[in-house]
């Protein structure tokens, strides 16, 4: 067994805070931080001690190993300090990613069923009648003028195909972005500050009423039937909103970040854009590439060491957070060949994009559905389609686990 280096200020404190060059592109530093030493301990951005995994081989064996808790309450009795005081907001604290055992796997049961294989495959004609719909508006705007893809097309794609499965009217859009913004302003922590606090507790509200409203007239949408199973209880009123929350930020935040990360490496590889243009059914190849390359989750969400765990031969001491860096896994040398070359064919693809495990992603499905769909339809309609600005002047930020596009200006002829 080995201690863990210790980890020098200038680089590692202020971790997952990144802005400016390091935050547009930190394959750099993790690749740095991955080579000397694949598990060690940071400081957080919000100044909160944490353990990162950067290893593949690590961060596989971290994932499945039981003793990294999740429940947010059980942290905050042992050692409130490492958990950030926004993630105790019932609106954050009661959904499957932040339990374990049976209670995680009762409420995982409760929603698997809508994001079934079978069932995602149902809504391929809804999807493609969505993404459809957003390039015919794409095409009535002025050729003269660029397009930011972001807002046109990335972001309402899967707002609207998860808004509709959840049964959430789309007139309130506007409002739930709003205070999803306001939740995610830090980009390590949820809820934090006052302007946090209170978009938390009016999301709260909102999903409460609407619950209301849909015990009184039920629809055919899932919340409705989580109410349901709510009415049977099998799931408190709690677990039913902080789930309905889950659902409606990783349904589309997810999916805008793979598109947008998508096209940027397709622009940056001329050669990958152009063999995905020229055989379109390589489409479902290259998304698990931009998964692997690029993809929107930089590392996954908390957990907590139950007891003193070993990782890579490096112990972790009991009721430490532990984050795996996905990201970084992802481009290890020692799993992926030439790991910073993008390759839309790339066998034996398997990254850690969605996690791995128990808690591995629930919505994988519905989120490699609706880009395969985007990117084959996109490309497919506009084959001109190329950056609107020097690639250099593309930035990216930061909310909690993910990193997306500000924004993506583009020439679509």
């Amino acid at each position: 067994m080995t201690k863990a280096p210790a980890a020098p200020p200038e680089v590692l404190d202020g971790w997952a805070g990144f802005t400016g060059a390091l935050g547009d592109d930190p394959y750099g530093l993790y690749a740095g931080v991955r080579e000397e030493a694949p598990v060690r301990r940071v400081v957080l951005a919000d100044g909160r001690p944490a353990w990162i995994v950067t290893g593949y081989a690590e961060g596989r064996q971290a994932l499945l190993d039981t003793r990294l808790v999740k429940r947010i309450d059980r942290a905050l009795a042992a050692r409130p300090e490492i958990v950030s005081p926004g993630f105790a907001h019932p609106l954050f604290g009661r959904h499957m990613l932040a339990n374990d055992g049976e209670d995680h796997a009762r409420l995982r049961r409760l929603v698997g069923g809508a994001f079934s294989t079978a069932r995602v495959a149902a809504m391929r004609p809804r999807v493609q009648a969505i993404v459809d719909g957003l390039l015919d508006e794409l095409a009535q705007l002025p050729a003269e003028e660029p397009v930011d893809l972001v807002c046109r097309f990335t972001l309402p794609l899967p707002i609207t195909v998860i808004f509709e499965l959840l049964g959430v009217p789309f007139e309130d859009r506007d409002r739930l972005r709003a205070w999803f913004e306001a939740i995610f302003a830090d980009p390590v922590a949820m809820a934090a500050g006052e302007a946090g606090r209170l978009a938390a507790d009016a999301a709260h509200a909102f999903f409460r009423d609407l619950v209301t409203a849909k015990r009184s007239a039920p629809g055919d949408d899932l919340l409705s039937a989580l109410v349901a199973c709510a009415d049977d209880d099998r799931l408190s009123q709690d677990e039913l909103i902080s789930t309905a929350w889950l659902l409606l930020v990783a349904g589309h935040d997810t999916t805008v970040n793979l598109v947008g990360n998508g096209l940027v490496a397709l622009f940056r590889h001329p050669d990958q854009l152009a063999r995905l243009r020229a055989d379109l059914g390589l489409v479902p190849a290259a998304v698990e590439e931009f998964l692997r390359y690029d993809g929107p989750l930089q590392h996954t969400t908390f957990r907590m060491t139950s007891e003193p765990v070993t990782i890579g031969g490096v112990e972790i001491p009991a009721h430490e957070q532990v984050l795996v860096v996905a990201a970084a896994a992802n481009r290890d040398p020692s799993r992926f060949a030439d790991p910073d070359r993008l390759d839309v064919e790339r066998p034996d693809n398997h990254h850690i994009a969605f996690g791995h495990g128990i808690h591995f992603c629930l919505g994988a499905p519905l989120a490699r559905l609706e880009a395969d769909i985007a990117f084959t339809s996109l490309l497919g309609r506009f084959p001109a389609l190329r950056p609107a600005v020097p690639l250099d002047r593309i930035h990216w930020t930061y909310r909690l686990v993910l990193r997306g596009l500000v924004a993506l200006p583009v020439w679509l002829t």
